[in-house]
């Protein structure tokens, strides 16, 4: 019996403001992938979240999967792929990392890469071009990086996180690159000084677990916010209403659209209902913290036939 994997990578949310390309938070919402190798490809998508139509050589998990067996001289043999995804796709939740992670793993089974955890940083944050989101796939948890010149990723994990999170997700799609496109290209040093303290700021409080400082310093955002807000629906609406409702802080998740906010555990079940009573227009969503990062379980033919 040939064998079969599940692997399940969660999504992230990056940046939570001022921790631009360095901070990601890995979230309760997956990708899951369902392996066998075949004598031919195919890949299935079964989730509303992926798109219906595709080609196959252009497949993120295809492409991606190829390329990292190819890193290490290998080749990667034909594979039949059931995808299931609660990450809607260029919404700011980590999408495409966590379908970078996923590939990767997938080439690392079929192929019997032994690649390590590091491996696995650095290679998905290459890929990425940044290691916030990828990051925190790999790990689970909060993750703080830096991805250096020679594509060696540094990270210091920050495990048990004591609050929840609610996604607001507006019904359009916003590309990374396209949300970069409005951003300065260079910032004057005095600027510059106070976007990176109010980021050190953030990054401590994520270490201390300080919640009402993460909060305060989630809305201190100077480097990318003030630009990006205007692509934003209802961005500053959100952060007034949300706050009023008893968040600890609101941000871009991501590039957006999609807006996160930290609340206390306590206030969940009333903020989500208050929310999606004033923004109707929006899929609101209540999530926490992932804290295993991607996992995979070898499962027999017949349990997932």
């Amino acid at each position: 019996m040939s064998k079969k994997w599940q692997i399940t990578v969660p999504g992230s949310t990056a940046n939570l403001g001022p921790g631009f390309d360095s901070i990601g938070l890995s979230l309760s919402l997956y990708l899951e992938l369902t392996v066998s190798i075949t004598d031919k490809w195919e890949i299935i998508h079964i989730s509303d979240h992926l798109p219906k139509e595709f080609v196959l050589e252009e497949h993120l998990i295809y492409t991606i999967a190829k390329e990292t067996a190819a890193r290490f001289g290998k080749s990667l043999p034909p594979c039949r792929i059931e995808m299931k995804s609660e990450l809607p796709f260029a919404r700011g939740l980590g999408s495409s990392a966590a379908a970078i992670v996923a590939a990767i793993e997938l080439a690392n089974l079929v192929c019997d890469l032994n690649l390590t955890t590091q491996d696995k940083l650095n290679i998905s944050s290459q890929i990425e071009g940044h290691p916030d989101n990828a990051t925190a796939s790999v790990l689970g948890g909060l993750t703080i990086s830096v991805l250096d010149e020679d594509g060696v990723v540094d990270t210091i994990h920050v495990q048990d996180i004591d609050a929840a999170f609610v996604v607001f997700i507006p019904n359009v799609e916003l590309k990374t690159s396209e949300a970069r496109k409005v951003l300065p290209e260079q910032f004057d040093r005095g600027y510059a000084v106070q976007a990176s303290a109010n980021a050190n700021m953030l990054a401590a409080s994520l270490i201390n677990k300080d919640y009402e400082r993460i909060g305060r310093y989630m809305e201190s955002d100077l480097f990318h916010e003030p630009f990006r807000a205007k692509l934003i629906p209802y961005f500053h609406e959100i952060h007034m209403a949300a706050k009023e409702a008893g968040a600890y802080g609101t941000a871009l998740s991501g590039a957006g659209p999609t807006v996160i906010s930290i609340i206390p555990i306590a206030i969940s079940e009333q903020f989500v209902k208050q929310m999606k009573k004033q923004f109707p227009e929006h899929e609101i969503m209540l999530t926490r913290a992932d804290h295993q990062g991607v996992s995979v379980i070898e499962v027999a033919n017949d349990v997932l036939a």
